[in-house]
């Protein structure tokens, strides 16, 4: 394989996802910083090399870049056990992917970065006013996960996937943003579940 390189923020839930997808498989993955904060995606050189769009994690693959997260999660775990040969299962994992991206990212995330990394001083008050929707939304997302684990061990099929992966990364620090983990028995014990896989990293 190519060499694999992550352009990253360590603090992204979405860059830390595609690093736990590669060592769950045993990848290789060179690492390469910057710090959203200073503004260094949005550099002329990261624009013209890295992302046009001004946003990481990009996965770069030899010469090639490839952004989205749950895109580049999908190309390393294609042809293993983290997609099913199913293809309900496989569209069934798709599903949830993108309900993360659309419904629990941008609230859970979203409020973690707000709180915890920009902080709450800081914040706009635009950003303040959308505080209680985000919450709303938010534990609206952690119940209804909540329920689907209640009859089983991982979101689809019987094994893990990436819809899994896709969903710890920022689950698992959602406190962070001011979720009360501990009201959700079965996500707690799902997230215990996928940090005991063989290969898992924490986030760093």
């Amino acid at each position: 394989m190519e060499t694999l390189t992550l352009h990253e923020d360590a603090r992204s839930g979405n860059c830390y996802k595609i690093r736990l997808t590669a060592a769950l498989l045993g990848l290789p993955l060179e690492r390469k910083s910057y710090d959203i904060m200073a503004g260094e995606t949005r550099t002329p050189d990261f624009l013209a090399n890295v992302n046009g769009n001004g946003r990481i994690p990009v996965l770069q693959v030899g010469n090639r870049r490839l952004p989205e997260s749950n895109a580049a999660c999908w190309y390393l775990a294609e042809g293993s056990a983290l997609i099913s040969a199913d293809p309900w299962d496989r569209a069934d994992m798709l599903r949830w992917m993108f309900w993360e991206q659309y419904n629990h990212e941008p609230n859970i995330a979203t409020l973690r970065f707000w709180l915890a990394i920009v902080g709450e001083g800081n914040l706009t008050e635009l950003q303040r006013a959308q505080l209680p929707a985000k919450r709303a939304a938010g534990e609206d997302a952690l119940a209804l996960m909540d329920a689907h684990l209640a009859a089983r061990e991982w979101f689809v099929g019987g094994q893990t996937s990436l819809a899994d992966i896709a969903l710890y990364a920022y689950t698992h620090v959602s406190e962070e943003g001011g979720f009360r983990l501990r009201d959700y028995a079965h996500v707690r014990t799902w997230l215990d579940r996928v940090a005991a896989l063989p290969g898992f990293i924490p986030m760093d």
